[in-house]
């Protein structure tokens, strides 16, 4: 079939859009970019719009302009700076999930009546690429009443399980706008320290999972002498295509997919698209799978590498919010780290710089705080439960808490907190009785 056939325009695809929809877009680069620029001029005919994203990159009307909070209602699985910036609004809010059942008890709550993300182009065989993500991508179009996507010849054409036939589509746009790349973070001193911290706990033929960010990336700057890493992992990120280039990802040792890069969204730098462009050593797979801790564990070795805002002396990690104010979300937290630790020889860390700078209320001036603390802060959602927690590292340290108890945990965490923290740690503990004086 010619894909021709299908082509509409941005202002027709947004006439489509009725009363009361619902309306379903791709995970960050997948954000239908076009579409979503012009959704609110729509606005003076439509009412009760129901909008779901994650980790969208870019401001859109629908959700940043608070004229608009009566119209479109913006939920969304992962807050980015452009979500947290709308959630003032009042129509924007958070689904809670765990990355690989987001699609699956989303769509137990609500089918869209709309799926509508960007794409590569159709290939001579009529096969469209949904290129970035198929985190729940898939799952959606399956469900949709109407499937649009925005073809655009600057996606990578990426295999796994995420295409879709010209003839499953129900329209097709053709864009023209660059897939957004993220710029490379400098690792700074802190994080190269828990780079090299870290480091040494990675082995040969290890897999590993990693996020994105300075943390993340001076981990994987520490990792150049290793052999034959494997990659399955959430995202796949610009330094993880650096490792494979320089020959130190090879997958050679993994159960699952030997040989392949398994991801279920990409996100970096344009170097990373070409790299990932009908590249068959990079698979995109259903984040229903990738994510499933069990599947997860399949693979011998698996390291998961996440991080967090705030850590209480049990081990409860406080990763989306501060306090009761959604900052991002749970993603693959929680998959990761337990499906590590499930695999033989599995691992699973979460790293944190020791204190962080804030601006006392009462004062107005900066001070610094630790981010190891008694209890997390009043209303603050907890990301990896302190049941699920194993390494924590700090720049003081790394410590184990797999299979400890309650004092345990305490001693270990106080002893990776900033040394000023350390005796006040210790005297909150005992006044809120988690241990006792010796």
């Amino acid at each position: 079939m010619d894909y021709k056939e299908k082509l509409i325009s941005v202002q027709q695809a947004v006439d489509l859009v009725k009363p009361g929809d619902y309306i379903v877009t791709g995970l960050g680069c997948s954000t239908a970019h076009a579409f979503f620029s012009h959704l609110h001029t729509a606005a003076d005919r439509l009412k009760d719009v129901v909008i779901s994203t994650c980790l969208p990159m870019n401001d859109y009307p629908v959700f940043s302009d608070a004229k608009y909070a009566n119209v479109f209602q913006h939920d969304s699985w992962f807050y980015s700076p452009s979500t947290r910036r709308a959630h003032k609004n009042g129509n924007t809010s958070f689904v809670p999930n765990c990355l690989h059942f987001a699609a699956t008890k989303r769509l137990a709550h609500r089918k869209p009546n709309i799926y509508v993300g960007a794409a590569s182009m159709p290939d001579k065989h009529g096969n469209i690429s949904l290129s970035t993500s198929n985190t729940y991508e898939m799952q959606m179009i399956k469900e949709a009443d109407t499937v649009i996507l925005e073809i655009n010849p600057n996606y990578p054409r990426t295999f796994g399980d995420a295409f879709v036939r010209v003839s499953e589509v129900s329209y097709l746009i053709e864009a023209d706008y660059p897939c957004p790349a993220l710029p490379d973070v400098e690792p700074s001193e802190k994080d190269r320290i828990i780079g090299n911290l870290v480091a040494p706990y990675i082995k040969d033929g290890d897999c590993i999972q990693l996020g994105i960010g300075g943390m993340p990336n001076a981990i994987a700057d520490a990792l150049y002498d290793r052999k034959d890493l494997g990659i399955h992992t959430e995202m796949l990120t610009t330094n993880m295509m650096k490792l494979a280039k320089a020959g130190v990802i090879t997958g050679r040792k993994k159960q699952l997919q030997p040989g392949k890069m398994v991801c279920t969204f990409i996100m970096g730098s344009k170097e990373l698209y070409e790299f990932a462009d009908d590249n068959p050593m990079v698979e995109v797979l259903a984040g229903s799978y990738t994510n499933d801790p069990y599947v997860i564990s399949q693979n011998d070795n698996m390291v998961s590498i996440n991080s967090t805002m705030e850590i209480d002396l049990t081990g409860q990690c406080a990763s989306e919010s501060i306090g009761s104010t959604q900052f991002s979300g749970t993603g693959g937290q929680t998959d990761t780290a337990t499906g590590a630790q499930k695999s033989k020889n599995g691992r699973s860390f979460i790293c944190l710089y020791s204190t962080t700078m804030v601006t006392n209320k009462a004062t107005g001036e900066k001070e610094e705080i630790s981010k190891i603390v008694p209890q997390l802060k009043a209303g603050a959602a907890v990301s990896l439960s302190r049941n699920d927690v194993d390494y924590v590292v700090t720049e003081y340290g790394v410590v184990h808490l797999r299979g400890t108890n309650i004092k345990e945990r305490v001693e270990l965490l106080i002893s990776i907190a900033h040394p000023k923290f350390r005796d006040e740690l210790r005297r909150q503990a005992i006044e809120i009785g988690l241990i006792t004086k010796s």
